[in-house]
């Protein structure tokens, strides 16, 4: 039987905490230096700048309808951060344009664009990272992947480029062109935010003497390791191959165990960007951990 997911406060408050600097950053960077913006997002400020409409009204109404749409494809868990990820959003546009919040940038659309960049990076960062989502598009992006099979990542890339073109209805080529810089810094952040400057790597070890290795990365750096079955592709040799997850700083301590043990194994080193468990998000026997 699955395990239902609980929804947890911690959650809600970093959602509300990321929803607040994202808003920050439309109402006092884009807004102002009149720098777009890609999904729903985008399209509740090209209303701000024809019809005159609040982002923080619009942003409720636009998701209304897709919410209704896509409520059966969303678990109820991710269905209520959705909601409340959409009002934080709603009401922060609200009060921090409301707010004699003035950031005197000199006129320079190129800090412009790197301000909106880390400002919407680091708040949806927080808010993917803690389980939530602003709506929008992302509710499209999910309703599409699971009715044609196509990846979310390729519909929502559509849509922005979407939403970016009708921009142009109220910037020129050259707030665009600073656009898309917010764009790609807002890309580096989230991916940074949501990761974390996360301090684990991975080692892929390939000896003869695997038992021996295994055994001193366990016994050395109290860390586990796997053996993995692998064959060779030119010798077709049956072989075991050693995975152990470690911290950044016990990289080179493993390679001096693996080099003293069999100085002509073969060694890999990965990245790892997310480790559950135990020495890593919670402590081990040892009280080693990862934070």
């Amino acid at each position: 039987m699955i395990k239902k997911e609980p929804i947890r406060f911690k959650d809600l408050f970093m959602i509300m905490v990321g929803c607040s600097l994202y808003g920050l950053g439309l109402a006092t960077v884009n807004i102002p230096n009149h720098l777009a913006e890609g999904g729903a997002t985008g399209i509740t400020l090209i209303f701000r700048a024809l019809f005159q409409i609040d982002p923080a009204y619009s942003t409720i109404l636009i998701n209304i309808p897709l919410l209704a749409i896509g409520y059966r494809f969303l678990g109820k868990r991710a269905l209520y951060y959705t909601i409340f990820g959409t009002l934080m959003l709603s009401m922060w546009l609200w009060i921090w344009q409301r707010v004699p919040i003035n950031i005197d940038i000199g006129h320079d659309m190129f800090i412009a664009g790197i301000l909106a960049g880390l400002a919407g990076g680091f708040g949806s960062g927080l808010v993917y990272r803690f389980g939530g989502t602003t709506g929008g598009t992302d509710v499209i992006a999910r309703i599409i992947e699971q009715k044609r099979g196509i990846p979310m990542g390729q519909t929502l890339f559509a849509l922005d480029a979407v939403v970016l073109t009708i921009s142009l209805c109220y910037i020129d080529v050259r707030q665009m062109m600073y656009t898309l810089l917010a764009a790609f810094v807002f890309s580096r952040i989230v991916t940074f935010t949501q990761v974390g400057s996360y301090a684990a790597r991975g080692i892929l070890v390939i000896s003869e003497s695997y038992q021996l290795i295994a055994d001193q990365l366990m016994d050395e750096l109290q860390r586990g390791a796997s053996f993995v079955h692998v064959q060779g592709a030119y010798s077709k040799n049956e072989k075991k191959m050693v995975f152990c997850v470690l911290a950044s700083n016990e990289l080179s301590e493993a390679k001096r165990i693996v080099d003293e043990i069999d100085p002509h194994a073969f060694i890999s080193v990965i990245d790892v960007h997310e480790v559950i468990g135990e020495g890593f998000t919670y402590d081990s026997p040892s009280g080693k951990k990862i934070s």
